[in-house]
């Protein structure tokens, strides 16, 4: 079988069972140990293969690291995608959302040391300025994707999609950077993705099948302190 080379970011063959293999491997390596201090050689002792082979596929370990970015991204839409599957009331969309992002204790924790490390490289180095590009297309499309599925259904009361879509990745970032100051972690993670939920659900005037809006269309209308 012929092997499948990635050879930029923006290369969307599909991955071959070896290439992937090598970028859970690569994740697994900087969650452990964070980027800066990550090599390839790191990747193929994870990976029980030569650093040869790392370097065929991903050439670079720039590429090697902008492509573990997309493949998790991708993994994670894909499984929000699952989850909200068949779910028509837009409250309980946003329910099954969260229900797809906070996962568990410790997969959150691993996804969210390599995203904020990749998005630290994304801010210093221009070469990884496209990881913030992507990370906007990726999560931002997919939560705007659900925002206007929502308000055509009756069940969001927002104005500007792609706003709000902006608002609700900062409310979901902004939750999990906090959660993961806290010293007790594993044992706080429900109480944050309640909280988290529910500031969505304000946020995004949601409504319940048949209720009343959770929230104002705007919040800077809003009632509340």
């Amino acid at each position: 079988m012929a092997r499948t080379q990635v050879k930029d970011l923006d290369d969307q063959v599909e991955l071959s069972p070896r290439a992937q293999a090598l970028l859970r491997s690569a994740y697994r390596v900087i969650t452990r140990q964070g980027s800066h201090r990550l090599s390839l050689q790191d990747v193929a002792d994870e990976a029980g293969v030569s650093k040869g082979m790392v370097l065929y596929y991903f050439k670079t370990k720039e590429n090697l690291f902008l492509t573990t970015m997309r493949y998790a991204l991708e993994r994670t839409g894909a499984r929000i995608r699952e989850r909200i599957a068949g779910v028509d009331d837009p409250h309980q969309v946003i329910a099954a959302l969260i229900d797809a992002i906070f996962i568990d204790p410790e997969r959150n924790r691993d996804f969210f040391l390599l995203y904020i490390d990749l998005m630290e490289h994304a801010a210093r180095v221009p070469s990884f300025s496209r990881l913030s590009t992507l990370a906007t297309e990726i999560i931002n499309g997919l939560y705007e994707e659900v925002i206007r599925d929502g308000v055509a259904r009756g069940g969001l009361a927002v104005d500007d999609p792609a706003a709000a879509a902006a608002a609700m990745r900062a409310q979901i970032d902004g939750t999990f950077l906090a959660w993961l100051l806290e010293a007790d972690w594993k044992a706080s993670h429900a109480r944050y993705k309640a909280q988290c939920l529910q500031s969505l659900l304000r946020l995004l005037g949601a409504q319940q099948a048949g209720g009343a809006a959770r929230a104002t269309r705007r919040p800077k209308e809003s009632k509340r302190p």
